[in-house]
């Protein structure tokens, strides 16, 4: 997996609605940036497929996603899938820039600072 990332990612104690492939799933983000998010859950979708978000205070943010890559038990890391968002526009990315912005302070981050993709 490449670690040449364009957004730096925050451990995160969200949750998440995850709405694709006939399936809704409700898990923790393990982290989260502007670009995506990692979604721990031992049900993940395949790599490829498209999913509605909803996460944030009260589930306020809706974007949608692409599963960029999928990982069950036993492959080394939590179970769970990578998630980039697609079609986000301005109000919806500041929503989200707010979001990692208090997740690291929450954790005590430095909101520059970057994070491991496994964060928990």
């Amino acid at each position: 997996m490449s670690e040449n990332r364009k957004h730096l990612r925050v451990p995160s104690r969200l949750r998440c609605w995850c709405e694709g492939d006939n399936i809704t799933v409700y898990a923790r983000i393990g982290n989260l940036s502007e670009g995506g998010l990692f979604l721990r859950t031992s049900t993940p979708l395949h790599e490829g497929s498209r999913a509605v978000l909803r996460f944030g205070s009260d589930n306020s943010v809706e974007a949608h996603a692409r599963v960029v890559w999928a990982r069950v038990e036993g492959q080394g890391g939590p179970p769970g899938m990578g998630l980039m968002f697609e079609g986000v526009d301005d109000a919806r990315l500041e929503a989200i820039r707010r979001l990692v912005q208090a997740e690291a302070q929450h954790h005590g981050r430095p909101s520059a600072a970057p994070v491991s993709q496994t964060a928990p």
